[in-house]
């Protein structure tokens, strides 16, 4: 197998992982599937600085960081949000994610939405409004007519509720009842 079959398999591998990764840090998805593009290549150019003992999913989070650290130092007041603290913060969390078991991060969503299910309908409710429909809280509190403080719980209860379900299914690789 040479490097580009090598190369592909991983990008397969990591695709996914990367545009998550872009998306929570810009908010134009044009900007987003530029840095991605843009990732790829310079990947692809340095790939024989990578180093095989390490992630490759990593390296390119690593790679798409300074692209998106290159385009905020660009664009001042443009569609980028995040700075080098975010970033390192939701590759951290992206690698502790690429630790768990599931070989893919399509079977990571699937316990996902196999957790969001299994939440009491309050708790689903606020969290499909804040992440699906992207409502501020303030938001929340409006649509749902509830207080500030409630929709704020209900979250961290609902985050709480996903983490716990996550874990279990993630360590045993099974569903939960």
């Amino acid at each position: 197998m040479n490097d580009r079959d090598i190369f592909a398999i991983l990008v397969r591998e990591n695709a996914d992982m990367l545009t998550a990764y872009l998306r929570s840090v810009v908010r134009d998805p044009a900007t987003v599937d530029d840095l991605f593009q843009e990732t790829m290549l310079t990947a692809w150019r340095k790939l024989d600085e990578f180093d095989r003992n390490r992630p490759f999913g990593a390296w390119l989070r690593g790679i798409a960081a300074r692209l998106v650290l290159a385009e905020r130092r660009k664009r001042a007041s443009g569609p980028i949000f995040c700075d080098e603290f975010t970033l390192n913060v939701l590759s951290e969390g992206l690698e502790q994610v690429g630790r768990q078991k599931g070989d893919t991060l399509d079977e990571k969503l699937e316990c996902l939405r196999h957790c969001l299910e299994a939440l009491p309908e309050p708790y689903r409710e606020a969290v499909g409004l804040r992440y699906r429909e992207g409502l501020s809280p303030s938001g929340i509190m409006e649509r749902l007519r509830i207080s500030w403080d409630a929709q704020k719980k209900r979250l961290q209860r609902a985050r709480g509720l996903l983490l716990e379900c996550l874990q279990k299914e993630l360590t045993l690789g099974e569903p939960t009842p």
